[in-house]
């Protein structure tokens, strides 16, 4: 198929919006944010005050150009800043999180041998020789290939400083510091069970494959925020999985919230809890939850008739009664 669509001024944009039922009550302001944001980037935003097309039995058949009544440009806009501002105060908690898991597996797998992580039989055997099918490299062999890579790379002062003083091989306290998010855990993956059982409990969970998969969302969750892709009202596709029921008391709450696990998994408030469970093991006496939920609490009121509050990013309506527990 040929791409037919035509190029659109920013003025054009705001008629063709206008014409499909968009209310516009300051073009000046409009046109700015258009031109600040992108169309493209804003269509993500307006997209659930787009009108729908169900058949007698209420199934959805489609989702029309036009918008329900009373939507303007600026509901939108406000959903776009709130959304900056959440990805902004995650990317902070990842931040601290990235660094002290970095800090756990260098210190527990450095004790075994300063280069563990380029020693097969330092790990776990049988998660170290998974494949994703016939003919392809194990996940150690993929892995050794990336991390080789990023640390050639590396333009740090300290990878130089060391280079020049013992040689290319980097111990793994310095070598962690070159990975990114994906790299770390996927050295934790493949970790024996006793080890990554060890670092699980450190942050109050004790099911290690648990939080190996928490770990695994949270670096898609860290990749979403790092890229300015929108967060709010997304489908989250690397899922993590849940610890058994009393194994987390804030997870009891939100499960009795009346969500299924699939419906809590799917949507990222939860993402949004792990990071406030995992920044309080970290530094219990943390403001980071505390300014997360005046964050939240902030969701912004819109002109449309179609109405949407912080439940459509899987917050039941209970969720403040745990949060600052």
């Amino acid at each position: 198929m040929t791409y037919s669509r035509p190029w659109l001024s920013f003025k054009d944009q705001l008629e063709q919006l206008k014409s499909r039922g968009l209310v516009v009550s300051d073009e000046p302001s409009a046109l700015k944010v258009l031109e600040q944001f992108g169309y493209y980037r804003l269509s993500a935003y307006w997209y659930p005050f787009r009108k729908k097309e169900f058949d007698n039995a209420g199934r959805l058949l489609n989702i029309t150009n036009h918008f329900v009544p009373n939507t303007e440009l600026r509901d939108a806009a406000k959903l776009y800043l709130f959304d900056k501002e959440l990805r902004l105060l995650l990317l902070d908690a990842l931040e601290r999180i990235e660094i002290a898991i970095r800090v756990d597996i260098s210190h527990l797998l450095g004790r075994l041998d300063t280069f563990a992580h380029t020693k097969q039989d330092k790990l776990h055997r049988s998660f170290a020789n998974k494949t994703k099918g016939r003919g392809k490299p194990t996940a150690f062999n993929a892995w050794t290939q990336k991390r080789i890579h990023v640390e050639s790379r590396s333009q740090e002062d300290f990878v130089k400083h060391y280079k020049e003083k013992h040689g290319a091989d980097l111990p793994i306290w310095v070598a962690v510091e070159t990975w990114d998010f994906g790299a770390v855990s996927q050295l934790f993956a493949m970790m024996k069970v006793k080890h990554q059982t060890h670092i699980a409990k450190k942050y109050g969970v004790a099911d290690w494959e648990a939080f190996q998969s928490w770990l695994h969302s949270i670096t898609y969750l860290r990749n979403i925020c790092a890229h300015h892709s929108r967060l709010w009202n997304r489908n989250i596709i690397i899922q993590p999985s849940l610890p058994e029921a009393g194994a987390l008391k804030w997870l009891d709450d939100l499960r009795s919230s009346g969500l299924s696990d699939e419906e809590l998994k799917s949507r990222p408030f939860l993402l949004i809890a792990i990071c406030r469970h995992m920044t309080l093991r970290l530094n219990p006496s943390t403001g980071w939850h505390k300014r997360m939920k005046a964050h939240l609490i902030k969701f912004p009121e819109v002109a449309s008739d179609y109405k949407i509050s912080i439940e459509a990013i899987g917050a039941p309506p209970c969720w403040q009664s745990w949060w600052e527990s």
